[in-house]
């Protein structure tokens, strides 16, 4: 979904730890701080899990304080800033080659938008803006589908796919949950 957000046109909006992939932290009952959870628990209408500290580091609360947080820091995974500044795989990684590409190239921030092909599990679609054209083609389903016809070859820019180093041939697959910019003419 952060592929569709970065190349469509608007006011792309940013969740504190989305960028390093951070998921709803688990909350012990006696950490909660949000009011909604304390006075109906156990409905899950509290906002403490997308509300824990961001971690930073891999030291001793992530590197967010030395003291004790108002909620306990996750540290599960590899979902610290450092890690995954160093990490040419990583969702930060992703986060920075989109935001990049989408400053430097206006197609993907005012560029006009044209649909190619979409069913249940695959969109494609085509921004340009004066000789800069791209296609996306996002795969929404967790298998693997074939490109449709009507979806046009080009230089592969960007793919959730850190090992993928190309998208050319006539099957051209997109793997679960995939989805890639190619830089089209």
């Amino acid at each position: 979904m952060l592929m569709l957000l970065l190349t469509l046109r608007g006011t792309p909006t940013v969740y504190q730890g989305e960028e390093l992939g951070m998921q709803d932290a688990p909350i012990a009952p006696e950490h909660i701080q949000d009011p909604w959870e304390k006075n109906v628990p156990g409905l899950g209408l509290g906002r403490d899990p997308v509300r824990t500290p961001m971690p930073w580091s891999g030291e001793s609360q992530g590197g967010f304080s030395t003291g004790t947080p108002w909620l306990p820091v996750d540290m599960h995974g590899t979902v610290d800033q450092a890690r995954q500044r160093c990490d040419g795989a990583s969702m930060l990684s992703l986060y920075r080659a989109l935001l990049g590409l989408r400053r430097a190239e206006p197609a993907l921030a005012v560029g006009s938008y044209s649909r190619v092909a979409c069913s249940d599990s695959v969109l494609v679609y085509e921004r340009q803006h004066d000789a800069g054209k791209f296609q996306i083609a996002l795969n929404m389903s967790d298998r693997w589908q074939a490109l449709p016809p009507e979806a046009r070859s080009g230089k592969l820019v960007i793919s959730t796919r850190p090992d993928r180093k190309d998208f050319s041939g006539k099957d051209r697959q997109l793997a679960p949950n995939e989805a890639l910019i190619q830089c089209v003419t």
